[in-house]
């Protein structure tokens, strides 16, 4: 099984490859919609499969294998080397997993796109470089698949370039993304200088004073912030829906935005040494995840929702990590990548329909759908099982990992009071969680249709697109129980965080000792139950009685703040006044001006310096044997008279 392990990282390359060449030098090939998607998922799926069989016979000891050497001086190696321990193998099942179902249902949501080959080319080569960083077992590998994620998100955000606003969507993700990798630069600077190495094994192992592990750590943080979408910099995720729906389900769910997480969790003995950055990043995602739930509540466009969504779920992985649950943190990744990624395929389906239809103007407002669940059964059965799941109630997945975030945060209130305060947020998160999910849903499926029914006729989307919903609205289900709750069995039963990731074979990830009292674990179990009860109810209550009019009620008990959620905080206005108008003005009269007197101008003297002299010794250059004659005798006559003076 060993020799097939390049094959993980090789066959999505190749696929891309084909894709292109092919596409690209042949028109029929771009015509075999199947063939091109077919090829796609292929090279998606069987690098699972190899995950899968290699997981099932794992012995709990590291598997290391390299492609090539790569740059060998007297004190730096480094060589495209792979590692599969717990979290990489973990991590390269849900990529390769989620990304397989995604690369199925875009067979069915790109038919007849015109750039259909190039989507399936460059999701190839996204799921390639997100592999890179999951499995890469030095920062320079994970680097070249950080970037890359960062250019094939620029690719697919804006894979419909001809319209302008999708075009500024993939700039603002491209340019929120370099300002994170700065970061991530300066803590490879640093961990090399105080390592010697850019090995992730031998990092974790160094010896670190506290401030060189706190500078790495606020580094790395800064970096994640930005592929993870995090205060200051998770503007560009929401924008991010632009592109195709798929797209959105792999960046939002399975891939990019958890690159971050993946990296904190990866240098785990790092953060524990820097308890600053630990409350820092606690905090942040504490925040983070509370102004993304209000802004969701007044979005009506149903992927906005989804999109804030997925930040205020990113919120509650670094409440997580801040409070040193690095394994809890991870076991949210997977299973909000199942949930997410049915809600983002979910809203494909119903944009598919409602565009189809002509019923509304805008296909994604969910104030012109309802009573979508009578023409798309299977899609309004497995966005509400998402819904349920996401919105944390017993029995599914959500419930598990975010019941058990809230724990580990409240268990980590001994060491810091603000840890008490991170929670509180988590909880009111919570509440709007659950209420602002089933807002959307039951506005998009269930109540009167607010459209012209007499000519429109949604309906539901091929079993190409219709099958990938259930398998993953079933591993929302039953993923959670790979995490049962430590009430049960003191955690024996918690198979993902106490045995997998942190037991004793593993020991690649160091938890913080996060332990509450029974009473205590009780009493917050029963929160959040009844918190994600409440929040349902309150919205199913509102919107069945009053259907769309209930935002009047909304509106009215948010009084003024609800125009600031509406408009998102004026975030990006802040931003543009603040940073990009003040950039552009320096930009205008400084560096223009610089560039035009002094660039310029060193440029525009060189060439009339050259050109002078060019004039002087031209004629020096005239073709007749005499003068050269002439001017050979005044030569000797002044090397002699030099001579002899």
């Amino acid at each position: 099984m060993e020799a097939l392990l390049p094959l993980i990282i090789l066959l999505p390359f190749l696929g891309a490859s084909v894709i292109g060449i092919l596409g690209f030098i042949s028109p029929n090939f771009r015509k075999q919609e199947k063939l091109i998607g077919g090829i796609a998922t292929a090279m998606v799926a069987i690098p699972f499969l190899i995950l899968v069989s290699t997981f099932l016979g794992f012995t709990g000891e590291p598997i290391n294998f390299s492609l090539f050497s790569w740059m060998k001086t007297k004190n730096l190696d480094i060589s495209f080397s792979y590692n599969l321990d717990q979290l990489s193998l973990l991590m390269g099942m849900i990529v390769t997993g989620v990304g397989s179902l995604i690369h199925l249902y875009s067979i069915g949501y790109m038919h007849h796109d015109r750039g259909f080959y190039k989507f399936f080319l460059y999701l190839n080569l996204f799921i390639f470089a997100m592999l890179n960083l999951v499995l890469g077992d030095n920062f320079v590998v994970l680097f070249l698949g950080w970037e890359g994620v960062g250019a094939c998100s620029y690719f697919l955000i804006g894979f419909w370039y001809e319209d302008m606003n999708k075009a500024a969507a993939a700039q603002k993700a491209f340019v929120a993304n370099r300002i994170g990798d700065f970061a991530l630069l300066v803590a490879m600077f640093i961990t090399f200088q105080v390592a010697g190495s850019l090995n992730f094994t031998a990092l974790n192992t160094a010896t670190l004073s506290h401030d060189v592990a706190f500078w790495i750590a606020l580094c790395t943080f800064i970096a994640a912030t930005g592929k993870s979408a995090q205060i200051p910099l998770y503007v560009w995720l929401p924008d991010a829906m632009a592109g195709p729906t798929p797209v959105s389900a792999l960046i939002h769910a399975a891939t990019m935005v958890t690159s971050g997480i993946y990296l904190i969790a990866r240098i785990s003995p790092v953060f524990l040494q820097a308890p600053e950055v630990m409350v820092l990043v606690a905090v942040v995602g504490g925040l983070t995840a509370i102004l993304a739930a209000m802004i969701a509540i007044a979005q009506n466009d149903i992927k906005k929702v989804l999109a804030y969504s997925t930040v205020s779920q990113l919120g509650f992985m670094f409440m997580a990590l801040g409070a040193g649950a690095f394994t809890t943190a991870i076991f949210h990744v997977m299973t909000h990548a199942f949930f997410k990624a049915c809600l983002f395929l979910g809203s494909g389906s119903v944009i598919h329909a409602m565009e189809h239809a002509h019923a509304a103007k805008d296909p994604q407002d969910i104030r012109t759908m309802g009573h979508l669940g009578h023409y798309m059964p299977s899609t309004s059965k497995t966005f509400w099982i998402s819904t349920i799941a996401i919105a944390g109630i017993p029995g599914l997945s959500g419930f598990f990992s975010k019941d058990e975030i809230l724990g580990k945060v409240f268990a980590a209130g001994h060491e810091s009071t603000m840890y008490y305060f991170v929670w509180l947020i988590g909880a009111l998160t919570a509440l709007l969680t659950a209420f602002y999910m089933t807002r959307v849903t039951y506005l998009t499926f269930n109540g009167k249709a607010r459209y012209e029914q007499k000519d429109a006729h949604p309906h539901e989307s091929s079993p190409l697109m219709t099958i990938p919903l259930w398998i993953l609205a079933g591993l929302a289900i039953v993923g959670g129980y790979l995490g049962l709750p430590e009430i049960i069995g003191h955690g024996h039963y918690n198979w993902i965080t106490h045995h997998w990731l942190s037991g004793e074979e593993a020991k690649l990830i160091i938890n913080r000792t996060l332990h509450a009292s029974l009473g205590v674990e009780i009493f917050l179990i029963t929160a959040s139950i009844l918190i994600a009860f409440f929040g349902m109810f309150l919205a199913y209550r509102l919107y069945s009685k009053y259907d769309i009019s209930g935002e009047e009620k909304v509106k009215s008990f948010f009084g003024k703040l609800y125009k600031v959620m509406e408009n998102k905080f004026y975030v990006d206005e802040i931003y543009n006044y603040l940073i990009i108008r003040p950039f552009v003005y320096i930009s205008d009269k400084g560096a223009f001006a610089f560039d035009q007197k002094v660039v310029d101008g060193l440029v525009n003297g060189t060439a009339f310096v050259t050109t002078i002299a060019g004039n002087i010794f031209r004629r020096l250059q005239t073709g007749i044997v005499q003068n050269y004659a002439l001017m050979m005798f005044i030569g000797l006559l002044l090397m002699l008279v030099f001579l002899m003076t």
